[in-house]
């Protein structure tokens, strides 16, 4: 029993881990701040969902959840990245609201507010029910590799060398005869890629997905995870979803410990002690707890 929960919460934290991959890539090396994140891991969970009951292969489903995500990111960002910063991340932002609205309302293909069930369990008839999970971890975990080593190369790259460009001084790159936008949007279609195959992932393995399971607070918990880790290291983001993902699992034994706690009570103890330590890092650790410390000496 507590082998099964432990695997469960490990393809949680993998299947977040992806989703900070993905942002870590658009805020962490591009400089792009992307509030609607969720909005692309509910496109990718909604494509590989209905496919796959169409009678579509799960892997084709999945490749094709990543694929439309990452579409979907390319008319968006021609639009949202001519913008500044600010305005970027409440377009983004009202992206994300705009894909749950439609997920509600169109219920002739979404089935609205009831959700979709009976989705296609990856490994189902190739592995024994005891062992579906394990295999779904060991997946994720190759995924998640593939997904590290992909960014380094990117990162290490010509092309992640332009991006980190623009993230420190876009007029300089402008100034170089690059155009700022074009990389821009390469970056944002990237990750919204990595945030499908998360959603494809997360609706194979829980075989129902609803409107309500990609709310905004999705968003801002990978944020806290990547500025926890520290932001623009890789590293970061393993070690920042780790401790992210385990401390709201572990808080939900507190009320094993301290009794006069009511479980809607306790969810609102675990947000406050989240953004009370988020706090303290933003002071004490701004550059993130696997951050790199010289960028600060040399400004001090």
């Amino acid at each position: 029993m507590m082998e099964a929960y432990l695997i469960a919460i490990a393809i949680g934290i993998l299947i977040y881990m992806l989703l900070a991959f993905g942002l870590s890539l658009h805020y962490g090396f591009t400089g792009l701040i992307n509030f609607g994140h969720v909005g692309f891991f509910a496109i990718g969970a909604y494509t590989s969902a209905l496919l796959s009951l169409k009678g579509v292969p799960v892997p084709v489903s999945m490749a094709a959840a990543a694929a439309f995500a990452a579409l979907a990111a390319y008319p968006l960002g021609m639009i949202a990245l001519r913008l500044g910063s600010d305005y970027l991340a409440i377009v983004t932002l009202g992206f994300s609201e705009s894909v749950r609205m439609v997920l509600q309302t169109e219920e002739w293909l979404t089935r609205g507010m009831h959700g979709l069930p009976g989705i296609p369990r990856l490994f189902a008839g190739w592995a024994s029910p005891q062992t579906v999970d394990l295999w779904i971890m060991v997946l994720l975990l190759a995924v998640n590799a593939g997904a590290l080593l992909l960014i380094h190369l990117v990162i290490r790259s010509p092309f992640g060398r332009v991006i980190e460009a623009v993230r420190d001084n876009e007029v300089a790159v402008r100034a170089l005869g690059k155009d700022p936008a074009k990389f821009k949007t390469r970056s944002l279609m990237l990750g919204a890629g990595l945030a499908g195959l998360a959603g494809a992932f997360q609706a194979h393995y829980l075989t129902f997905i609803s409107p309500e399971q990609f709310v905004p607070l999705i968003t801002f918990y990978i944020w806290i995870a990547i500025i926890l880790g520290g932001v623009g290291r890789l590293s970061g983001v393993v070690a920042g979803t780790v401790l992210l993902v385990g401390f709201l699992e572990g808080s939900c034994f507190v009320r094993d410990f301290v009794g006069g706690i009511s479980e809607v009570q306790m969810a609102s103890v675990r947000i406050g002690i989240i953004g009370i330590a988020l706090i303290c890092v933003v002071l004490y650790r701004p550059q993130g707890l696997f951050g790199n410390t010289s960028t600060r000496r040399r400004k001090a």
